[in-house]
């Protein structure tokens, strides 16, 4: 807004652009930052994969929250993948960060099989004693993003682009309905039809079933 005031003509600063916007009480419509939010009571685990060779199918799953745009609002999408594979194993979408959705996902995604570690950011979900013994009940080493790296979790951050400039920001959804719909086709599309140079050019569905496939030779051998 400071940046098109100056260009029509007014000598203005920023400071003063966002005293008047606010008195008007005129605010952007976007999902405030920081979608997970942390629990100073929940119980924190070390970050275990710095310098970590990710060399095979679930040895690492991660997940993370993302805001989908509707032309009415918001809703929030979940994602579980293999780190080796960059495979989606599971996903939810909800109205609210309540940390169900996150679980039901989880869930869906240990139907498939089970990690050694299982990473994901400081979210209240995610360090909540519900998602936290799930996978320590079940065998699963716990790993815990640095506060403010989002890098620790590179690959679902790669995941959220795509879905986002290769989905979302094209369909321009209107409703809830419609946008699980769309990104159904589209994790069906990226599981199984888009190819990756990262992976020899190959679909994460494929690398993953693949992997799933040698180690269950290498454990009857």
């Amino acid at each position: 807004m400071t940046a098109y005031l100056r260009h029509v003509g007014w000598v203005v600063n920023e400071k003063r652009v966002r005293r008047l916007l606010r008195e008007m009480g005129l605010l952007a419509i976007y999902p405030k930052p920081r979608l997970s939010l942390g629990n100073a009571e929940h119980e924190r685990f070390p970050y275990l994969l710095k310098n970590v060779e990710i060399c095979r199918v679930n040895q690492v799953w991660s997940t993370d929250i993302t805001y989908i745009r509707l032309t009415t609002g918001f809703v929030y999408l979940v994602a579980v993948l293999d780190w080796y594979s960059r495979y989606v194993l599971a996903w939810r979408l909800s109205n609210s960060l309540e940390t169900s959705f996150c679980l039901e996902a989880l869930e869906e995604a240990l139907v498939i099989g089970k990690p050694e570690i299982f990473n994901s950011d400081l979210g209240s979900q995610f360090t909540s004693g519900s998602f936290v013994s799930r996978l320590t009940e079940s065998g699963i080493l716990v790993s815990h993003d640095g506060r403010g790296r989002c890098f620790d979790n590179i690959f679902v951050e790669r995941l959220w682009r795509s879905v986002k400039y290769e989905e979302v920001y094209l369909k321009d959804y209107h409703v809830a309905p419609e946008a699980r719909i769309g990104l159904a086709n589209y994790f069906q599309f990226y599981n199984g039809e888009r190819l990756h140079q990262s992976l020899g050019y190959k679909t994460p569905e494929s690398v993953f079933r693949q992997g799933n496939k040698q180690a269950t030779i290498s454990t009857l051998i």
